[in-house]
């Protein structure tokens, strides 16, 4: 019998699992492929933790899978003796989200440890922040980030309010694996309240929250001048970003700022979307009619836990037009390094990160204001874990970081994505440049004419189960074992290969990689080109990113087009 199988029979047969998931298997027995699928591996912390589609079986998100990650990283947090620090908990508006989010409470206060659960939902930033404020061994978020609404997810965050990095993810996957389902403890809510074990939080830490965002404005004067002219047009996408974009721009003094209606409230059917990502044109349609409606100057999307953030504004045919997650986030850092640096308060010792994946215009941005520029692997717990290393090691002062999925970081006030604190910053951005009578996109184009034409792409192949997983694997090694040695125009000048610390430079010379291991291919292109692949941490895709810098737009448009088409040929 296929493994597989047999622990779906195990499931089916074993006193642990309750009726209802007994039942939802029964129906699918005969489904050989959708058994597969449920049962062909553990779900597993990638690049966020676990992350999957909601429903019974071992590689599914449900109360035992939830239940086992949290008793294994319960024995962890007891093997390291940091239990008395407490865990803070946060869940967004997907299904189950609350569910599994006391749950998780329960199962640490049945093994001693002290929980600080919000009493709603609240975002990614905001539990980051709560780590820190609360000085907790941990923090877990129960979120799927911007993936379809059926999933549901689980992201761990250490005491530094940065994801987990190796190798304390490794330890904690071990300890889960070695955790039966038979050994989860839990306690009754009431016990847990009476022990003093389960904490509610809310009020004090969100009045914190918005206070220290509050503190990172550069010029309220220009809010205070602009605030009757500014108008801004904002979804939450049904996610956790509604409470506090509203809160903090209120506070700010911006006058006009407008909600759609329909994605106003949480619903983790997301109703109005098929996909809740900011980086999905389609998620807009309706921000962009209200846009159309009251002539927003800027329009912006959260994604449902809200580290993300999507931006349109208008061109200067008055059309509105979207922004990569580059192009924001270097607008946003372009903004506040030049703010800082005319106010004389940018430090000497200042420090830009960025990801292998995102634009090499940060490098120009960085030089320009002379900091020191590193670069990470895809997922922003390694910008979390520079900005520890520079505490820790008295080097360098953090002043921005993103990576080019929607997500930057304008101050170390968290350790992950903030959508809030970035919305507030183009927000601030945006009153600041039409006091000099611009709007984003002409301030879009001055960054351009400055550092030159940059622009990048990704593509995406979707290979879904067991099958799918082995294919990303197969391809990830074809491309491997043959490394292209010329893309379209470009030459490759140096091909990296993560996995195996290499990098093989066009004459043959071999060097080591500074990076931790992880599968990624990437490739140095002549002409400032370049192109990486890697499969998705959290989604049952191979991904391909690809950067050019042109003389024009349309230059690089053009290039970008090119470059793209000779990497689709590779995978074929």
């Amino acid at each position: 019998m296929e493994e597989y199988l047999k622990k779906y029979e195990e499931w089916l047969n074993n006193p642990v699992f309750d009726e209802d998931t007994k039942k939802e298997l029964e129906a699918i027995r005969g489904n050989d492929k959708e058994i597969e699928d449920r049962f062909y591996q553990e779900l597993e912390f990638g690049t966020a933790g676990l992350r999957g589609v909601i429903g019974a079986g071992s590689n599914r998100m449900n109360r035992y899978t939830v239940g086992r990650a949290t008793q294994g990283l319960a024995n962890f947090i007891l093997k390291e003796g940091t239990q008395e620090k407490g865990v803070a908990i946060a869940y967004d508006s997907r299904h189950m989200s609350k569910e599994f989010s006391e749950q998780t409470a329960l199962i640490l206060n049945a093994n001693g440890i002290k929980t600080y659960r919000f009493e709603s939902l609240r975002p990614v930033p905001e539990l980051s922040f709560t780590v820190r404020e609360l000085k907790c061994t941990a923090g877990i978020m129960i979120t799927a980030s911007h993936n379809p609404p059926e999933y549901n997810g689980y992201k761990v965050y250490w005491d530094d309010g940065a994801q987990i990095i190796p190798p304390k993810d490794k330890q904690i996957i071990e300890e889960v694996n070695n955790t039966d389902f038979s050994q989860i403890k839990t306690m009754s809510k009431e016990e847990a309240l009476q022990k003093g074990l389960y904490v509610e939080i809310g009020k004090e830490i969100d009045d914190k929250f918005v206070e220290t965002l509050k503190s990172l404005v550069l010029n309220p004067e220009a809010i205070k001048q602009a605030q009757e002219d500014v108008r801004i047009v904002y979804t939450p996408l049904h996610g956790a970003g509604n409470v506090p974009v509203q809160r903090v721009l209120k506070e700010l003094g911006f006058t006009h700022v407008y909600v759609v209606p329909e994605q106003e409230m949480p619903d983790g059917y997301f109703p109005t979307v098929s996909y809740p990502n900011p980086e999905d044109k389609n998620a807009f349609k309706l921000a962009l009619e209200l846009a159309e409606k009251v002539d927003a100057d800027v329009v912006l999307a959260t994604d449902p836990d809200s580290d993300r953030l999507g931006v349109y504004s208008k061109d200067e045919n008055g059309e509105y037009i979207s922004y990569t997650g580059n192009m924001s986030a270097l607008l946003i850092a372009e903004y506040e390094l030049s703010q800082k640096r005319e106010k004389g308060i940018l430090p000497s010792n200042g420090a830009f990160i960025t990801t292998i994946v995102s634009s090499d215009m940060a490098k120009a941005i960085a030089k320009e204001y002379g900091l020191k520029v590193y670069e990470t692997l895809t997922g922003f717990k390694w910008i979390g874990e520079k900005i520890r290393q520079f505490e820790e090691q008295h080097t360098y002062s953090y002043q921005f970081g993103f990576e080019e999925s929607y997500g930057c970081l304008i101050s170390p006030h968290a350790r992950d994505k903030d959508g809030i604190s970035a919305v507030m910053a183009l927000c601030e951005a945006t009153a600041y440049y039409k006091t000099k009578g611009m709007t984003l996109w002409d301030q879009m184009l001055n960054i351009y004419k400055k550092y030159g034409f940059y622009k990048e792409g990704q593509i995406s192949i979707v290979l879904k189960g067991a099958d799918g997983a082995e294919l990303i694997k197969t391809k990830m090694e074809t491309i491997r074992n043959n490394p292209p040695k010329k893309l379209a125009d470009w030459d490759v000048l140096e091909a990296r290969d993560y996995q195996k610390h290499t990098i093989v430079k066009a004459n043959g010379e071999t060097l080591e990689t500074d990076l931790p291991t992880s599968n990624v291919l990437y490739y140095e292109l002549t002409d400032n080109a370049w192109c990486c692949v890697r499969p998705s941490g959290t989604e049952p895709k191979i991904k391909f990113y690809m950067g050019v810098r042109g003389t024009s737009i349309q230059d690089a448009d053009e290039k970008l087009a090119k470059l793209t088409e000779a990497m689709k040929k590779v995978v074929e």
